[in-house]
């Protein structure tokens, strides 16, 4: 039985990876991951300097998910080499480093910085706010996806995988933009925009006001988003949002997805990634699939 797939020449051992923000580098959950039994290890994401993220409260708890405005706090890309790296060094596991920034400048200095690294590929987050365009997310225009994309191009050593908003109204129109800017592989969905409100307190739950709404609620969401990216591309998909379990790994790996990434369960329950790569080879070995690659966008 082969679990293994082949995503941009990088070889995983299984389809099965960490959702970046949800699991720092692994440092705290490895007393409860094997984390050499992950196909890659997703980082948080890294800037070319520190970020001391959003005020609190900055994490909330939603009716089938999460709100988070967390602000991408970061130790900065040169603490990151030397802690987060040279952790995850000792793990038989592949490495996707996240990439954040507020300028196409700030991305490029980061992907500098790791082109001589272990990382094995970048996930550029581009759902950050573009300072030098009065605060307008990247990925929230195609032309910006493919310039950023292009760009970061320049630098890259590794892979380079574009980790696109659902905040559009059309998904396909920014996936073929980060196509079309030489993008390696497209991962999504990244949070959706939400808000609640503290009613006792009659105030906004999280200091931010709005924030990334994540966890089951999305799912379907995701599902369908994965589906219409495969469709318009010919990148390999990471498909994320919402799954805690076998079956919906199966579901974004049917839907077109070449890895999946676990984000938000992890919290409910650390050793959740480790049950979702046992669950997907039970599946396999229940219904005679003999390749986890044949499953790769069997629906149509």
């Amino acid at each position: 039985m082969n679990m293994s797939v082949d995503f941009a020449g990088v070889m995983m051992k299984n389809p099965v990876t960490t959702a970046s923000g949800t699991f720092g580098s692994g440092m705290e959950y490895a007393d409860f991951v094997d984390l050499s039994k992950l196909g890659a290890v997703t980082t948080k994401g890294v800037a070319n300097t520190a970020w001391p993220g959003n005020p609190t409260p900055r994490i909330a708890e939603t009716y089938g998910g999460m709100i988070n405005a967390i602000g991408l706090q970061n130790p900065g890309i040169d603490t990151f080499i030397k802690r987060d790296l040279e952790f995850l060094k000792g793990f038989d596991t592949k490495i996707i480093v996240n990439v954040c920034g507020k300028s196409i400048e700030d991305y490029c200095e980061t992907v500098n910085k790791l082109a001589d690294t272990c990382a094995d590929l970048l996930e550029i987050n581009i759902s950050c706010p573009n300072v030098k365009e009065g605060g307008i997310a990247f990925g929230q225009n195609a032309k910006a996806v493919e310039q950023i994309t292009s760009e970061i191009k320049k630098y890259a050593k590794q892979p380079v995988v574009m980790k696109l908003s659902p905040n559009v109204t059309d998904i396909t129109e920014t996936a073929k933009a980060a196509e079309c800017g030489g993008a390696d592989g497209i991962s999504l969905i990244n949070t959706i925009t939400g808000m609640k409100i503290d009613v006792e307190k009659r105030c906004f739950s999280v200091a931010n006001k709005t924030g990334g709404l994540s966890g089951p609620a999305i799912k379907p969401v995701a599902v369908r988003m994965v589906y219409q990216a495969a469709h318009a591309v010919n990148i390999p998909i990471i498909g994320m949002g919402g799954i805690s379990c076998a079956e919906d790994a199966l579901e974004f790996i049917m839907a077109g997805a070449s890895m999946v990434a676990v984000g938000t369960a992890n919290f409910n329950n650390p050793s959740v990634t480790m049950d979702i790569i046992d669950g997907i080879k039970k599946y396999m070995e229940k219904h005679d699939v003999r390749d986890i690659n044949d499953l790769i966008g069997c629906v149509n």
